[in-house]
């Protein structure tokens, strides 16, 4: 048996990490060691195909580094174990670390040495059969103390596994946690105004990292004020210190023990989101967030915070009717309406801006994006929009200062 007829065995036999054959490098690579030994057409047809899914995950260039994204993002025994921060049982630990000597060996494989090591050569040189690199290793595995298995440990360890490490944003969905493949990218640099209300939600979420104690926390306030573009911030902002989101819808609130089940026992951080966040009072879902959040049987992991965006301080939707009705006990209707958002720790308001305030974000926006030469021109602007849209917001200003740098780019003066 010769060495590529070997190597064919050894991958094939992958056990801890057995999963990444289901991706479609490895099992590409897989399927083109074992037609080394067999024929002609079956080895050619098998090196297209590589290569083609070589191209489709932009590893062609780097055969090394698309098989470690595979190995670090694969969930199995080893990795959920270093994940946790486990003690990983040594029958695992062994298998995990000849797993990936043999996964790295193969990727090390050149086309040079894959023909060199069938048994018909001579008959495929005329193909032409297109090349790929094998590339450098990724920083997680580049040249360091310990094994392979050792650095990808480390890895787990700080980053998760599976798809959490290989994704920051989630949604529930179908009774499923699902990725989100193109979250929004909104950072908090990007955010004008508003300081001292983003920072106590930053405080909150560095606490709740942090392993101190943390609430619940509801943004509320007026539209377009950043509420939910500050969470989305604070994602992307701590994503590589382990936080990760999920974005609950309100109808799929009865769902929660469910999903707090899945996440429980993972090592990241985990924010439920609800954005726009309101109740009628016939809306079955207001018991449940109320259980949610406090007094209900299944409590609320440690590894778990819920941030709710609303348009309202007081998230029942309440009518005069509701004040001066008929009910007997007229004052437990009304403290009814305000339970629930006493039940968030933490309650951060989010007003429209006035007019200084106001002409500041657009100064800052206008700044950030090279536009200070026509300040006059754009505060001016500005105010007319906002007035034409029946009031002041960061989004407001957003808007603006976008169509009025298409403008400017066009070589028009903005309106």
């Amino acid at each position: 048996m010769n060495q590529i007829s070997s190597l064919a065995m050894s991958f094939a036999s992958l056990s801890v990490y057995r999963g990444i054959l289901n991706r479609p490098v490895p099992a590409a690579l897989c399927r083109l060691l074992h037609a080394a030994g067999h024929s002609q057409r079956e080895f050619a047809e098998a090196w297209g195909a590589f290569f083609s899914a070589l191209c489709g995950q932009e590893g062609s260039s780097n055969l090394r580094g698309c098989l470690a994204r595979d190995v670090l993002y694969d969930q199995n025994a080893f990795s959920l174990a270093a994940a946790r921060g486990e003690e990983i049982g040594r029958t695992v630990l062994d298998a995990a670390r000849r797993d990936l000597d043999v996964v790295f060996q193969a990727a090390s494989v050149t086309p040079e040495q894959l023909l060199e090591g069938c048994d018909f050569a001579d008959g495929l040189r005329a193909l032409n059969l297109p090349r790929w690199q094998t590339g450098a290793l990724p920083p997680p595995f580049e040249a360091g103390g310990g094994t392979f298995a050792d650095r990808a440990a480390r890895y787990y360890r700080e980053n998760g596994c599976g798809v959490y490490a290989r994704c920051r944003a989630f949604i529930w969905r179908g009774g499923e946690i699902r990725p989100v493949l193109h979250p929004d990218p909104t950072v908090l640099s990007e955010l004008t105004g508003y300081e001292d209300q983003r920072r106590t939600v930053i405080d909150n979420t560095l606490a709740f990292l942090n392993g101190l104690p943390a609430n619940n926390c509801l943004l509320y306030g007026d539209r377009g004020t950043g509420k939910s573009s500050t969470v989305k911030a604070i994602l992307n902002g701590y994503c590589h210190r382990g936080l990760r989101m999920i974005e609950m819808p309100k109808e799929s609130l009865s769902d929660f023990p469910v999903l707090v089940d899945k996440i429980a026992e993972l090592p990241m951080k985990f924010i439920v989101f609800i954005d726009d966040l309101s109740f009628s009072r016939q809306d079955e879902t207001y018991a449940s967030l109320k259980a949610v959040l406090e007094g209900g049987l299944a409590a609320r992991p440690e590894n778990t915070l819920i941030y709710a965006t609303s348009n309202r301080r007081h998230l029942l939707r309440e009518t005069f009717s509701d004040r001066e009705g008929d009910e007997i006990h007229r004052g437990d209707t009304i403290q009814e309406s305000l339970s629930l958002a006493d039940r968030f720790g933490l309650s951060v308001n989010f007003s429209l801006p006035a007019k200084d305030e106001y002409l500041e974000i657009v100064r800052g926006l206008a700044e950030r994006r090279g536009l200070g030469g026509h300040m006059k021109e754009l505060e001016e602007g500005a105010e007319r929009w906002a007035i034409g849209r029946g009031g002041r917001s960061p989004r407001c200003a957003k808007q603006y200062i976008r169509a009025a740098e298409a403008r400017i780019r066009s070589g028009r003066k903005p309106e």
